[in-house]
């Protein structure tokens, strides 16, 4: 008893830490894990976005913590100690939310972790053991692979083109089923309060690369000075994956940058183009932090709930789904890796939807009985 009295203790000091641009686990019991630090490590080695490294290095601390409070060696972990380990994440209360009585629309009560958290868990732990199979072969993977992904579908490209089309990939068998909800926009006349709201030139510039450009909040906040040609209209953006692409610039918005640029943004050494206005941090880059306690000043004051930053992002997408815009221009301008995340905004253009309903319904109705 006093043994385990004493791990519970090292787990729960065991901690995250950030290390020259890197993560790594800290505290009494980081010595048991140094599996964990090589593989965090070897991820920034591998350009790894440095959000990714962080969050699987929360994950795997999540995971060190739990075997500590069980007693349980990182070397002797199986299939059967996996299952018992995501049977205690589906079961874990999140701190800090509302109690079981507050349930979702989707049913999952708000106290528990959602499928994608307990999957990129999962997907953490898997990427641990395939590194340690990777220096060592002999070395079994606890994580089962599940069957293939039939992704292909008739049309794609085959033969001498099949390099262009994205590889199916084994998914464990131990993955949660995942929601697939869609995108969530703003009304037009709430996209326009919540605009309408921000009083300082940079903050209707944030809001505006996000309303009418669609970028994403890390790449708004990513974007250098020389990014912006406000003559030409062009943006150069760094989406995710460090892949770039160039975005048209709306001419109200890029008066507005000007604006800011000339009148607003205080002197500093640093390129980027948003800058804390206020404050100790004067002139030091707007940190996501700072977006966000923006946003949530905005949403208290307008008293919209639903406009987050992205929620921008998910209107411009819809915007371009009901104006009928082409499919692979709307996967160029969102910065999507696969034309498969854009289609989701599809089923969001309701009017379009609607038109075409009753086109084909008129169509039917038209045509002489049999």
């Amino acid at each position: 008893m006093v043994l385990h009295l004493f791990l519970v203790v090292q787990g729960s000091d065991l901690r995250l830490e950030e290390r020259d641009g890197g993560w790594a686990l800290s505290g009494p019991a980081a010595s048991w894990f140094p599996l964990v630090n090589e593989y965090l490590s070897y991820l920034v080695d591998r350009n790894y976005s440095s959000k990714t490294v962080r969050a699987y290095g929360y994950d795997l601390l999540a995971f060190c913590r739990w075997l500590v409070a069980e007693e349980q060696p990182l070397g002797d972990v199986t299939t059967e100690v996996l299952l018992r380990f995501l049977r205690a994440c589906r079961e874990a209360k999140v701190p800090g939310r509302p109690g079981p009585n507050v349930v979702l629309l989707s049913g999952r009560r708000m106290d528990q972790y959602a499928a994608t958290t307990i999957n990129r868990r999962l997907a953490a732990i898997s990427g641990l053991f395939a590194f340690a199979a990777m220096r060592d072969p002999q070395m079994p993977n606890p994580v089962p692979k599940g069957r293939e992904a039939h992704w292909r579908v008739p049309g794609e490209r085959s033969g001498m083109l099949a390099h262009a089309v994205r590889r199916p990939k084994n998914r464990s068998s131990l993955r949660l089923r995942e929601p697939r909800p869609l995108p969530a926009a703003l009304s037009q006349s709430d996209a326009a309060e919540l605009l309408a709201s921000f009083r300082t030139w940079r903050d209707r510039a944030i809001a505006g690369l996000m309303l009418y450009c669609g970028l994403r909040s890390a790449e708004v906040l990513a974007l250098e000075v020389a990014d912006v040609d406000i003559g030409g209209r062009w943006l150069k953006v760094l989406g995710k994956g460090q892949r770039e692409r160039r975005v048209p610039l709306d001419a109200d918005l890029a008066s507005v940058i000007q604006v800011y640029l000339l009148a607003e943004r205080p002197e500093s050494a640093s390129g980027r183009l948003f800058l804390v206005a206020k404050g100790p941090n004067r002139g030091l880059p707007l940190s996501p932090a700072g977006l966000r306690t923006i946003f949530r000043y905005h949403r208290g004051i307008t008293g919209i709930v639903a406009g987050h930053p992205h929620a921008l992002r998910h209107t411009f997408g819809t915007a371009l789904a009901e104006a009928g815009v082409d499919l692979a221009v709307m996967q160029v301008l969102l910065g999507h890796a696969h034309v498969d995340t854009t289609a989701r905004y599809i089923h969001l253009a309701s009017a379009h939807v609607k038109e075409e309903f009753d086109a084909a319904r008129d169509r039917i109705r038209s045509q002489p009985h049999q």
